[in-house]
């Protein structure tokens, strides 16, 4: 008997381990990694204690020099079979892919990793998505056009988990009446990317999460507070989530920390939107006046981990319920080494 309560007591231990435990996530961006090498740092920072990690899905790098853009679901695949974590796609619906193919795409990834995969649909940016679009519209028709697209998605999901046909007719997507034949139990949850308080409130309204760009605390507040408030507004039971995404530069020298991200993504420091770019030259050429100051404003440069462990730490102090990682130079294996030693083990929520 006293071994029954003993592995009882070590499993209730591990659950309230396991619930408690912050959601970090790794970023791959395969911009700037070959297709191999993504899923080899994905599997190196499972190892770590990552809890997942997330993929955006690109047709172009940013930057000529970056020379990757590999296609999202391949690579995520790959990365399921090398890995037990949570499984974040990142796709763009209604320009290169029609949201039908995104949900098809989604549902098949959801049925191969059950209860890993998350959907992480985003507006997008000109530099992928002009390629096929007849047009590129302005912000605000993407925001339309990303929510609409959300909801053909989720109308797909919920048909075809009963196994009957649905339909959509929308001011910018149709469907014929049609299901997807390959569908896990268990529909993968939708959230979406929101850069303001109308979009964080009309994704607490109507999908099951929201993403954020890391920036200030008062800004990321205001956010938490729409998407909250379109929640309950929305009279909608389940559960959501709030997510950040984060981007920092760590080497073993603080210059090298700063060369980094002069090199690989010196767009952090534009002093302006880049999502109706359309070419990787064109940045080139927009982030020649970036300066050390410009990156240092944005986001942590050091060489000194616990510069990153208080700066993650300070999204969950926000409440965020999971944090996405992407440490913009190419030192990923050091990184993750550093992350699983020095980093993740010290936050708490």
């Amino acid at each position: 008997m006293a071994s029954v309560i003993a592995t009882t007591a070590e499993h209730l231990v591990c659950q309230s381990e396991t619930m408690t435990r912050p959601e970090l996530h790794y970023v791959a961006a395969l911009e700037q990694l070959e297709p191999a090498d993504a899923v080899t740092h994905a599997a190196d920072a499972s190892r770590a204690g990552f809890a997942g990690t997330a993929v955006a899905d690109r047709f172009q790098p940013w930057l000529p020099n970056q020379g990757h853009a590999s296609f999202l679901w391949a690579v995520l695949g790959a990365i399921g079979q090398q890995t037990d974590g949570i499984l974040t796609a990142s796709p763009v619906p209604g320009y290169r892919m029609h949201p039908v193919v995104v949900g098809q795409a989604s549902a098949t990834l959801a049925a191969l990793y059950p209860g890993r995969h998350r959907l992480m649909l985003s507006a997008g940016d000109a530099i992928d998505e002009h390629v096929a679009a007849p047009y590129w519209p302005e912000a605000a028709e993407r925001a339309i056009r990303l929510f609409e697209a959300a909801e053909l998605i989720r109308k797909l999901f919920s048909a075809s988990v009963k196994g009957t046909d649905t339909r959509h007719a929308g001011p910018h997507f149709r469907m014929e009446s049609s299901r997807l034949w390959t569908m896990p139990d268990t529909p993968p949850p939708i959230q979406v990317w929101a850069g303001g308080p109308m979009t964080a409130r009309r994704a607490g309204r109507s999908v099951d999460g929201v993403m954020m760009q890391a920036g200030p605390a008062d800004r990321l507040t205001a956010l938490l507070t729409a998407f909250e408030d379109g929640f309950r507004e929305s009279r909608r039971d389940g559960m959501t989530q709030t997510a950040v995404h984060v981007q920092l530069s760590w080497a073993p020298t603080d210059e090298e920390a700063i060369a980094n991200v002069l090199r690989e993504w010196p767009m952090i420091g534009l002093r302006f939107p880049r999502g109706d770019i359309r070419s990787p030259f064109d940045v080139e050429q927009l982030t020649r006046s970036v300066t050390a100051d410009d990156i240092r404003a944005r986001i942590p440069v050091s060489a000194d981990p616990d510069v990153h462990r208080a700066h993650l730490q300070s999204f969950l102090d926000l409440g965020f319920d999971a944090v996405h990682v992407h440490n913009v130079g190419r030192n990923q294996a050091e990184w993750l080494e550093l992350a699983g030693r020095d980093i993740l083990p010290k936050l708490v929520r």
